[in-house]
């Protein structure tokens, strides 16, 4: 079918206005010999947004290649199907759907939670506007047979995105194979045989406050105030996202000061007007929180990314821009995996994704933990057998298994304040407790290469010529060892990875980003001290610079 055809098809069902309107205007200029129209027509019907082990993510517009009303409605439809193939003979299965304040969320969530009702399901829609962890906490809080958060996260303004959680067996975690093609061949036949205006939708229910309340109260109990937090002076930022609500009750049942907020960043708002990229790890992105510590003369800073699945820890830094630095995702998690290891009552593990510092394994040996390395995703972090703790150095951290079984950026938070009051009450600063880790378990270091490209084959010819012409070594020190990853093998997970071990102990890994067209390459080393491991840090910055560039060509 040609993507004119494609095109028309699609807006005799779209029921949204707004896509309508734009859909209709490029085929009527389509028709009229637009070439830049027929060119943006042939991209957003080139293919179809894929749905996978990231559920649905994508740039909202008309088109089987955006993310819009028909997209999620097909999305909806086929899960509801796989959901009804898997469900017993004694209950219609149950489904909670929750959503935040990206354009269309809320629109979206409605959408899904009137056709699951209509194909027969259960359909719980949450209250309001609420942070991803509460509808991973409501999944398993409410014994549902799946959860669907609308999100995309930390994501640019102009996407969205359709997240996807099965209870049962699976706990609450993130879908994975064969779960997630056994969904998208359900959707496939939805849009295959299907109008969209033809499903039947029925009536949801909304769901009781309570679960706010119960995953409130859950959370609290990660980390109660100490007596080392009275007193603290703090910074928060939502980053324009839904985290700040849900935070604030927390700290007033766990006993925590409640913090000088960004005042411009502090609201849900799917514009993100003060950033252009709602990312906490993106360039520019905290400058307004550095601006309030500095004016509150606050000891650290605290941000959730808008869903508040993600959170990012700033400490006072004299040599830094500004006066303050924002820690790295490897460094928070290594600090909160300690605290998880010396709190730990009866064993388990600890577990981290395999591109993020090898640091937490040396915090389980240390502990007589077991300790697991995953593929990337909370969805395989939160399956480690007996995980008592989890985290990947993309801001992520699952400090409270027994509540959510995914990154939860705001149970993070309270377990962070309680790691910060603690080390008040001796006089300390997070700054200091970096550095006992370092005396303790070694000095890690950690860095990160990103190549953002237009067209993502690119990601892929890079990979094939790595592959094709394994190097020798990164910048000047050999490469020992190569595991390519595609294959799996050993301990090692199956995935699009490349991992190589160099002479000195320093680990590279070069995989494509699983959410956006990227190519990353993480960089760890381990050195005799903290400006050891940051002069050896740079040399491997460079060399995996310069190896990265050759396999472009």
């Amino acid at each position: 079918m040609s993507a004119l055809a494609a095109a028309r098809a699609w807006l005799a069902q779209d029921p949204d206005e707004v896509t309508r309107a734009e859909l209709a205007d490029l085929i009527e200029r389509a028709d009229a010999g637009d070439a830049d129209a027929q060119a943006d027509l042939d991209d957003r019907f080139a293919g179809r947004l894929a749905f996978g082990t990231a559920g649905l993510r994508g740039r909202l517009g008309a088109g089987s290649n955006r993310m819009n009303r028909v997209l999620v409605g097909q999305a909806a439809a086929g899960l509801a199907a796989y959901l009804n193939d898997k469900a017993g003979p004694d209950a219609p299965p149950t489904v909670v759907i929750g959503y935040d304040g990206r354009r269309n969320s809320d629109v979206f969530a409605r959408d899904s939670a009137e056709l699951f009702a209509g194909a027969g399901l259960r359909a719980i829609l949450l209250p309001r506007l609420l942070p991803t962890p509460v509808l991973a906490y409501a999944v398993r809080h409410l014994g549902a047979d799946a959860g669907v958060m609308v999100t995309a996260s930390h994501n640019p303004p102009d996407d969205n995105g359709y997240k996807v959680y099965l209870g049962g067996a699976d706990g609450g975690s993130q879908i994975v194979s064969p779960a997630d093609a056994e969904i998208a061949a359900h959707i496939q036949r939805v849009a295959d045989a299907e109008d969209l205006g033809t499903l039947p939708r029925g009536v949801y229910e909304i769901a009781d406050e309570e679960v706010v309340d119960a995953y409130v109260t859950a959370t609290a109990t990660v980390a109660p105030a100490p007596a080392g937090a009275a007193g603290m002076r703090w910074v928060y930022t939502a980053m324009h996202g839904v985290g700040h609500e849900t935070l604030a009750r927390i700290l007033d049942l766990a006993g925590y000061p409640q913090p000088t907020v960004v005042d411009a960043q502090i609201e849900p708002d799917g514009a993100f007007p003060t950033v252009s990229f709602p990312n906490p790890e993106e360039p520019g992105a905290m400058d307004l929180s550095y601006e309030t510590a500095r004016a509150a003369g606050a000891e650290f800073i605290l941000a959730n990314d808008p869903d508040a699945d993600r959170l990012a820890v700033a400490i006072p830094d004299a040599d830094a821009d500004g006066g303050w630095r924002r820690l790295t995702g490897n460094q928070v998690g290594l600090l909160l995996g300690w605290r998880a290891a010396r709190t730990a009552t009866s064993g388990g593990s600890l577990a981290c994704s395999l591109v993020s510092s090898p640091g937490l394994q040396a915090v389980a040996e240390h502990y007589g933990l077991d300790f697991h390395a995953t593929l990337t995703g909370f969805k395989w972090i939160s399956r480690a057998p007996g995980i008592v703790y989890g985290f990947e150095e993309a801001l992520g951290y699952l400090v409270n298994p027994g509540t959510v079984r995914d990154k939860d950026g705001i149970s993070a938070a309270i377990a962070m304040l309680g790691l910060i009051a603690e080390a008040r009450e001796e006089g300390r600063t997070l700054a200091d407790l970096l550095a006992q880790f370092d005396e303790t378990f070694g000095a890690f270091a950690s860095g990160q290469v990103s190549v953002r490209v237009d067209d993502v084959a690119i990601i892929g010819r890079i990979m094939a010529a790595l592959r094709l012409d394994p190097p020798a070594s990164v910048g000047e020190v050999g490469v020992a060892r190569i595991e390519d990853l595609a294959e799996g093998g050993g301990d090692a997970p199956a995935g699009d990875v490349l991992r190589y071990w160099l002479d000195d102990g320093s680990r590279v890994i070069v995989r494509p980003s699983g959410t956006e067209p990227k190519l990353k390459v993480y960089l760890d080393v381990r050195g005799e001290s903290a400006v050891d491991a940051e002069a050896r840090l740079a040399a491997l910055d460079a060399g995996a610079r310069a190896l990265v560039s050759a396999a472009q060509g």
